[in-house]
């Protein structure tokens, strides 16, 4: 069969340190039957060498993409080099699909894109679930950056001297990001009192030797492991009964995010306000407008006695795990779309469907096609303002 050439991207957004492809999976890709070039530089931040590559079969070269039949990488490409693509290549990267200017340009060049976040939340695609496996680095890096800027020990300590009494952590939201920060609080010897409006995650919360706050309102369970939307009145009424927890916290942990949407608004700035003096605030959904009112994406802001920390790119933080796990993802997808003719995606298998955009020249993803098309309300921006967003504005989705 004919060798296709795979091309990993050397990534240039600010603060992005992950790899789309580590060493030791190049391997398996030679094996489906792919030529692996890497982009010089490509896993440095990771932790990967040049030679590292070159060790496992995979070229090394600047060229990598321009003679790409299929290009990784963990942050969609810019304007310039999807314009730079042969027509009928395919990329394979996280895609908001928000990101207009680069899904016309993708389309318009005929590019077959694939975006890891819309993977369906299916138990056949778990594998390939990058959006999880993500989430689970960020919610371990988010405990310890609430245990480095907390004025206070974690654990409970009794010594000669008298008790130390141990810190007292809440978290909001317990989907993969939030249950991995319970665990590794609880590992850290903190007191954990956890709280999500789906009925199901009072016993995950539990398992994970946390208290499970119990609002007593109704619960919100939604479709793909997501919570439903909440009317204002419930949100109003969750924020007071939460208030007494998070006043009496020492940390406040919130990981609550739906993907393509707003972040839900759980923590109001009077809330923040009641916590105690050295508290830390630390919400992993800031660069989605964030869970607790005031947050900035990337700063730490004072509120009252406590210090908010703004989430961005958190899984980057930790480069080597992350870019471990994300790149097993995508093999495992590359596999799902590998037959025994080589590259030959099945645009009717519900995964591979589920994260196509674009396709053939149209934008396959029906909600974004819809929007695209202007048959929903909203509309995208000028597309006269593609090239200006798309270099200025890059996208930092985990």
């Amino acid at each position: 069969m004919p060798r296709v050439n795979i091309a990993v991207v050397k990534e240039t957004v600010d603060a992005e340190q992950r790899v789309a492809l580590v060493p030791e999976l190049v391997g398996t890709l030679i094996g489906l039957g792919y030529e692996v070039a890497v982009e010089p530089g490509a896993g440095l931040a990771a932790g990967h060498s040049d030679q590292d590559y070159r060790d496992v079969g995979a070229a090394v070269t600047g060229a990598a993409v321009s003679v790409a039949d299929i290009v990784l990488s963990v942050q969609p490409l810019r304007t310039g080099q999807i314009r730079g693509l042969r027509a009928g290549a395919v990329t394979i990267s996280f895609l908001p699909v928000g990101e207009w200017n680069r899904i016309v340009d993708l389309r318009d060049c005929e590019i077959t894109s694939f975006s890891l976040e819309l993977v369906p939340r299916i138990s056949r695609a778990q594998s390939m679930d990058a959006l999880s496996s993500q989430a689970l680095v960020a919610g371990y890096r988010c405990a310890i950056i609430a245990a480095e800027r907390l004025r206070r020990m974690f654990p409970l300590n009794m010594t000669a001297a008298g008790t130390v009494a141990p810190a007292e952590i809440v978290v909001l939201g317990a989907g993969v990001a939030g249950l991995q920060a319970i665990a590794t609080c609880k590992r850290l010897g903190a007191v954990v009192k956890a709280y999500d409006v789906r009925a199901a995650a009072a016993e995950e919360i539990r398992s994970m030797g946390a208290q499970s706050i119990d609002l007593e309102l109704d619960t919100l369970e939604g479709t793909g492991g997501y919570a439903r939307e909440m009317t204002e009145d419930r949100s109003k009424r969750q924020r007071e009964l939460l208030t007494p927890y998070i006043a009496a916290a020492d940390a406040l942990i919130t990981t609550a995010a739906v993907p393509g949407r707003r972040a839900p608004l759980l923590v109001t700035r009077d809330m923040v306000e009641q916590m105690g003096p050295g508290s830390i605030v630390v919400d992993l959904a800031a660069e989605a407008g964030g869970n607790v009112e005031g947050v900035e994406p990337g700063k730490t802001v004072r509120i009252g006695n406590a210090d908010v920390w703004g989430a961005m790119n958190v899984p980057s933080q930790m480069p080597a795990p992350a870019s471990q796990l994300l790149a097993q993802n995508i093999v495992n997808l590359l596999s799902l779309m590998t037959g025994e003719e080589g590259f030959a995606p099945d645009f009717d298998d519900e995964i591979v469907a589920g994260c196509c955009v674009t396709h053939d020249g149209e934008v396959r993803h029906e909600p974004t096609r819809e929007l695209l098309t202007g048959e929903r309300g909203d509309q995208p921006p000028d597309s006269s303002d593609a090239d200006l967003v798309g270099e200025q504005a890059e996208g930092t989705q985990a």
